[in-house]
């Protein structure tokens, strides 16, 4: 069986009074840590209209993702983030990546 790339998205929500913006930052502060990693190919993280956040990364193999959530809690860029949100609130899956379309690919010819 081969480690395919696979796609992490968690949703949550922030906890009441946070700043969607200050948080923002503190995503962004993280960068470091998923670099260490050597094995993040993506991160996007989001916001709907009701307020419910995605952060969505992809990596390259399962075994990363759980490497990487079992390494996460120790790392101190992450903990102004992970303070800012609702524990509560968390929902984390993880699923094979399938398909795939590069920004590249996104580019008129």
């Amino acid at each position: 069986m081969t480690d395919t790339t696979v796609a992490e998205i968690v949703t949550f929500r922030l906890n009441a009074g946070t700043d969607p913006d200050h948080f923002a930052k503190a995503a962004a502060q993280m960068t470091p840590f998923f670099h260490r990693t050597g094995a993040v190919i993506s991160r996007t993280l989001s916001r709907d209209e009701t307020g419910g956040w995605v952060d969505h990364i992809t990596w390259t193999s399962m075994t990363a993702a759980k490497d990487a959530a079992s390494a996460i809690m120790a790392a101190p860029e992450a903990a102004p983030f992970m303070k800012m949100i609702d524990a509560q609130s968390v929902n984390l899956r993880h699923a094979d990546i399938h398909f795939s379309w590069a920004p590249e690919d996104h580019a008129p010819h």
